[in-house]
């Protein structure tokens, strides 16, 4: 196919792709008027079409009969590629439409917390849009945004961040926070409160672990804590710091320490590993945050910053119908 400089759809100096659609109409008519009505063009035009391209190709393709035509050996040739090449531009013309409208590409999402209504998007999103290629990464939410500033991930669910240069924050949920303890420790023990909310201060003499880079400093969310603790009249004793939520609640199994997690990681179930409420902890919630570039011109992003969102305000109207 040799595609003329004058014009994107045309073929050779002079056949356009509407000649293709002409002939493959005759061709599987078997006659000219009727081609032309399924066309929706006049007969003496249509003829002349065809006269053209059997002169601009040096080719009879159709033998003229006294009810019609019929293609000649060269015409079903040529009748086999013409099709091809009609079905692969067709393609591509709805390959770049799908693309533009977000309906087709790929996306890759990174979270920090996976939080019930993260999976409830993840599912939507691949149901609404089958032909997108979605990738989840875990990571903390500093190297979430670093990758994100590097084109590696498009959008990620995380918790507290700072302004990021680049980046888009759009709060969605927010929640309390839990203890997770040993199995063994003394606070988890049902004769000693069961399931009753522990204060802060009732955790003064323990090592916590905190989300965040080793060797770092720590980040927002352990910074909070901190402060939350040191109001509570003690500085906590800093044990690991991890990548992920399900490293810190290995260290805690393994009597390690103790974490103050989102309550919705109490899902997650790790043997040795015990949850209690945290009570008077308002400032301690934790809000649940979708991150995107600044001004991505990615259709299949735009889809899916849309779709959490509405997501988002449907569980969070759940929630609040449930109370």
């Amino acid at each position: 196919m040799i595609w003329s400089e004058q014009n994107p759809y045309s073929l050779g100096m002079t056949m356009e792709l509407r000649h293709l659609r002409y002939f493959i109409a005759v061709a599987e008519e078997g006659h000219i008027t009727r081609a032309a009505e399924r066309l929706g063009m006049q007969q003496p035009p249509l003829s002349r079409q065809i006269k053209a391209i059997e002169g601009e190709m040096d080719v009879q393709l159709f033998r003229r009969k006294a009810r019609g035509v019929e293609l000649t050996d060269a015409g079903r040739a040529f009748l086999d590629d013409a099709r091809a090449m009609l079905a692969h531009l067709d393609h591509a013309f709805d390959t770049a439409r799908r693309t533009a409208r977000g309906e087709q590409g790929r996306i890759s999402v990174g979270y920090t917390l996976f939080h019930p209504v993260v999976p409830r998007v993840i599912r939507e999103f691949r149901q609404a849009f089958p032909l997108v290629s979605l990738t989840l990464e875990e990571s903390s939410p500093y190297d979430l945004i670093e990758r994100m500033q590097n084109d590696k991930i498009d959008v990620a669910f995380i918790t507290l961040i700072a302004d990021q240069e680049g980046v888009a924050i759009e709060p969605l949920l927010e929640e309390p926070r839990v203890v997770a303890l040993p199995s063994g420790h003394p606070l988890a023990r049902t004769e000693n409160g069961g399931d009753t909310a522990l204060s802060l201060k009732s955790l003064a003499g323990e090592t916590f672990t905190f989300l965040g880079r080793p060797h770092s400093p720590l980040p927002m969310a352990a910074n909070a804590v901190v402060a939350a603790c040191q109001a509570a009249g003690f500085s906590p004793r800093v044990g690991q710091i991890v990548p992920n939520n399900r490293s810190r609640l290995n260290l805690v199994a393994a009597n390690l320490g103790i974490a103050l997690i989102a309550a919705s990681l109490q899902r997650n179930y790790i043997e040795g590993v015990v949850y209690r409420p945290l009570k008077r902890a308002k400032q301690l919630k934790i809000p649940l945050n979708l991150v995107s570039r600044r001004g991505d011109p990615s259709a299949v992003v735009t889809q899916f910053l849309k779709l959490a969102k509405r997501m988002a305000r449907n569980f969070r109207a759940d929630v609040g119908k449930a109370r």
